[in-house]
């Protein structure tokens, strides 16, 4: 099955001790997103890092900014990619996104397509908002949609937990690190 590794908000909001929404308890699990890059990179599997990115002049005009305070402005520190990860430049796929799913109006559908993508690993951030909405839409899209728990974090274990219960009830599976390993080799 050919599979795609996607990173999302893999960004310095959530991963450097001086973004916005750092927490000490991503370091662990940033720790296993790199191996599975790593894996990806050694065996040609195509990946897509979706990051979340506002306009600023669109400061007072962004949907999001209904529930959210205004962040992640596209060209400010929050909004850039960790440098431990150092996305190869027309080898891998960026996705802007400025809402919650890496798919909502974003071409991610389209490259995943265009690659003959059925199966799709997400690892990153937050597991009750971005990742389970990326995992909602992508198994609305038809793609057998993979998360390995320990590459995927929330700030709020409760809801953590409840959306790994879901997504494995209702829209995908959830699997050991190993086992994500094991389909990206």
């Amino acid at each position: 099955m050919k599979t795609s590794l996607i990173l999302i908000d893999v960004i310095n909001n959530f991963f450097h001790p001086q973004g916005s929404n750092y927490h000490s308890e991503y370091d662990v699990t940033l720790e296993n997103i790199l191996t599975l890059l790593r894996i990806a990179r050694e065996y040609n599997i195509p990946v897509v890092h979706a990051m979340e990115g506002h306009y600023p002049a669109a400061r007072s005009l962004d949907f999001e900014w209904i529930k959210l305070p205004p962040h992640c402005f596209l060209g400010e520190f929050d909004a850039e990619p960790i440098t431990q990860v150092q996305i190869l430049t027309g080898q891998e796929y960026i996705v802007r996104k400025r809402r919650f799913s890496a798919f909502f109006e974003t071409d991610l559908n389209l490259l995943l397509c265009e690659a003959g993508i059925e199966r799709i690993i997400l690892v990153g951030v937050k597991t009750h908002v971005c990742v389970r909405a990326t995992a909602q839409d992508g198994f609305g899209y038809g793609y057998h949609v993979v998360l390995p728990r320990e590459a995927v974090n929330s700030n709020y274990r409760h809801l953590h937990e409840a959306s790994l219960e879901d997504i494995q009830r209702y829209m995908g599976e959830v699997v050991a690190l190993e086992d994500a390993i094991a389909m990206l080799q």
